[in-house]
């Protein structure tokens, strides 16, 4: 199934899209789409409507953040060999993890804003991986049975925030609207090998990013089990793998987002985005 949200900022209703791209609402089945509503249990439930019995969604409503109530937006840094070799950094010998806010989460079309004091504003097209079902030391064999889905994640991030000043990279990627995730939740049956991927982004119309999950160093199911040794993953909390090459940062001379740049980026299978750029007010 390809799951989504639909509808103003705060009051968005759960759909799905059925075979002919359509929207349909879900509302008369859940309250919305997040939480216990992606369990594994509901999912098979839900996939067990007739997609023709469900009312269609009229007009082109605003597509919301695919999942409602995320309370971990965990990221993976430096998570493919190219991508960490264009940055001059090596491949770590375990996961590199920093936490994004939750409140940077925007719908998949929203305004991406940039900062105020940024100079450095990148881009980063990475594969989400949205959790179904509390996990705690679970093995890599298991993984994937706590996984709901997957989706398109841009993991937008203020270098200078990030790297120039002293702390952690946490606020270098949490500022307002830095966390576009959608436009679906496709769940994983759906999604046979999540590390056989295409993904790609493009600046103005001009393809910066052009890569695959192949070449992630620790893959979907190593992630899964190593994040639940040092916390539980919860329902609706976002793993957000990594991106691979062709980020800002690595171009010679380096090259950041600016107002009235146009970003658009997708994965393979999991949908597009589209984010203009605007300057905070």
């Amino acid at each position: 199934m390809k799951l989504l949200r639909y509808g103003e900022a705060g009051r968005e209703r759960p759909g799905l899209i059925d075979k002919d791209g359509v929207i349909r609402d879900l509302s008369q089945h859940i309250a919305d789409l997040g939480g216990e509503t992606i369990d594994p249990k509901e999912l098979d439930r839900l996939a067990r409507i007739d997609p023709a019995s469900l009312p269609v969604v009229t007009g082109n409503p605003r597509i919301g953040p695919c999942v409602h109530g995320t309370g971990k937006f965990i990221c993976i840094g430096l998570n493919y060999s190219d991508h960490a070799a264009e940055t001059g950094a090596t491949v770590p010998p375990e996961p590199i993890i920093f936490m994004k806010a939750s409140s940077a989460i925007v719908g998949p079309n929203d305004d991406v804003l940039i900062p105020r004091g940024s100079e450095k504003t990148d881009w980063e097209v990475e594969l989400g991986v949205v959790i179904g079902r509390k996990a705690k030391y679970v093995s890599e064999a298991d993984a994937l049975d706590y996984v709901a889905g997957y989706c398109t994640a841009h993991d937008v991030s203020e270098r200078a925030f990030q790297t120039e000043r002293s702390g952690q990279w946490t606020k270098g990627k949490s500022c307002d609207t830095f966390g576009p995730i959608g436009p679906w939740l496709v769940t994983k049956d759906e999604v046979p090998d999540p590390q056989n991927l295409k993904m790609w982004l493009t600046v103005n119309g001009e393809k910066v990013q052009d890569g695959s999950t192949r070449t992630m160093v620790y893959g979907v199911r190593y992630l899964v089990s190593y994040l639940s040794q040092f916390m539980s993953l919860h329902p609706g909390d976002i793993i957000s793998t990594g991106t691979p090459p062709g980020v800002g940062m690595g171009m010679k001379p380096p090259r950041y987002l600016k107002a009235g740049d146009v970003v658009e980026l997708g994965i393979e299978d999991l949908g597009q985005q589209r984010q203009d750029v605007k300057a905070d007010a």
